[in-house]
């Protein structure tokens, strides 16, 4: 569960500071910030960067989840095999 939290963590950081990139650019060129446009360039830029900058906490996450997968997979084949040998 670690890995969940520090990457959904880094996920709400990357986008929290794209929208202050974006919203700080957008109020420099102009006197008011478009706020649904600025969320939506936010979540652009943050979805691109994080498939490079979190690479490594996605992977984690990824394999921490096949494990458990994996676990659980073999856990219900025993189950199964008990029934089936009873």
């Amino acid at each position: 569960m670690k890995e969940f939290v520090v990457y959904t963590a880094l996920r709400i950081l990357l986008f929290l500071a794209s929208l202050g990139v974006v919203t700080g650019i957008w109020l420099l060129v102009a006197d008011q910030a478009n706020l649904l446009a600025t969320f939506v360039i936010a979540f652009v830029l943050s979805g691109i960067g994080s498939y490079y900058l979190l690479n490594g906490p996605r992977e984690a996450l990824a394999q921490r989840v096949d494990a458990r997968a994996r676990r659980a997979s073999v856990r219900f084949d025993e189950m199964k095999a008990r029934e089936d040998a009873d």
